[in-house]
């Protein structure tokens, strides 16, 4: 389980992650949203101890990072796809992180593997596309077979084949007990892989909550008509009360509306219905609603808001800090 309380970062005047406080708990992925600048990588890279907090804490079963012996056997993370020394093979990159956890060669093989890699795994990282990247750094997390796993937009550069991977990964890793925390900006996805969410703007919770309810909390529902009497159906709507928008295809729309008390009304008129379906929001909609005035940079404005903070230091990390985040020590620690 991963636990923050009253999690602060500041970075000068910058306030970039402001009194953070939630839980990720064991047997579920939970997903972590936040328009760009809202401070996740931030969150994470402290949750790894990248960041030092301002103030708060944050704990790891009960346990702050940096008290884990062999992290790697504790916790795996991928921050950073091309996080790997170019002129390293995957290989030796995935074995001397094994060496520094004290977990043995035959782990190598096994996630190179697990992720597909294992036909080019005496190849040099340099050479490697996005994809192959993301692939490389997820085994990298797997490697020390951890309770709690952390990943900050793992499809990135996967085709259609490769996202469903990933998708069954994380959802099986959970199904088997682990912590799995992921960052996406790819809602559809987020959708289709996240019990949980939670959404920060500017540094704050905004929710913490499962998926169904954030998306029925933050999104208007409607019914879709659609008939070959428009005329009749618009009438008996309007004497029962009800007030219908016209929708695609012909279709209309009744807000909130009551899908049997809908079905109903219609076979009570006599109304032919070739349409009679829920409408629900996507998660981007939900997504879109609820962080309306957390965004930091709009389009069409001149980039950032005039309110906005200067931008935080919210970036990817360079490759050797990310090695620490993958369970490396720095060497003046050791």
């Amino acid at each position: 389980m991963i636990e923050l309380h009253e999690l602060t970062k500041h970075y000068g005047d910058t306030l970039a992650v402001d009194r953070l406080s939630f839980r990720v708990p064991q047997g579920q992925v939970t997903g972590f949203l936040g328009p760009n600048g809202a401070g996740k990588s931030t969150t994470m890279r402290m949750i790894l101890g990248l960041d030092h907090p301002t103030a708060g804490r944050v704990t790891l079963d009960g346990r702050p990072y940096d008290r884990i012996d062999e992290p790697l056997r504790f916790i795996g993370a991928l921050l950073e796809a091309k996080a790997v020394h170019p002129g390293r093979t995957a290989y030796d990159h995935l074995l001397w992180l094994a060496q520094s956890n004290r977990l043995p060669r035959r782990r190598v093989d096994e996630v190179l593997e697990v992720v597909g890699l294992t036909p080019v795994a005496r190849k040099r990282a340099r050479g490697f596309s996005l994809g192959m990247g993301q692939r490389l750094g997820i085994a990298s997390a797997l490697l020390g077979d951890p309770e709690i796993l952390m990943f900050d937009e793992p499809v990135n550069g996967l085709d259609p084949e490769g996202i469903l991977w990933i998708r069954n990964l994380m959802k099986g890793l959970a199904a088997d007990g682990r912590t799995v925390f992921v960052s996406s900006h790819l809602m559809s996805e987020m959708a289709l892989t996240a019990d949980h969410l939670v959404v920060i703007g500017r540094g704050r919770l905004l929710a913490d909550l499962p998926m169904a309810d954030f998306i029925r909390q933050n999104s208007r529902s409607a019914v879709r008509l659609r008939t070959p009497q428009p005329e009749q159906l618009l009438a008996a709507l309007d004497g029962a009360g009800l007030r219908a928008a016209p929708g695609p295809d012909g279709s209309w729309e009744v807000e909130d509306g009551d899908l049997a008390a809908l079905g109903e009304l219609a076979a009570e008129h006599r109304i032919t219905l070739h349409e009679l379906s829920p409408q629900q929001a996507s998660l981007e909609e939900a997504f879109m609603q609820m962080t309306a005035d957390a965004v930091q940079y709009h389009a069409g404005d001149g980039g950032q808001r005039p309110d906005a903070p200067a931008p935080s230091p919210d970036a990817a990390p360079a490759w050797g800090a990310d090695w620490q985040a993958r369970g490396g020590r720095k060497q003046e620690e050791r």
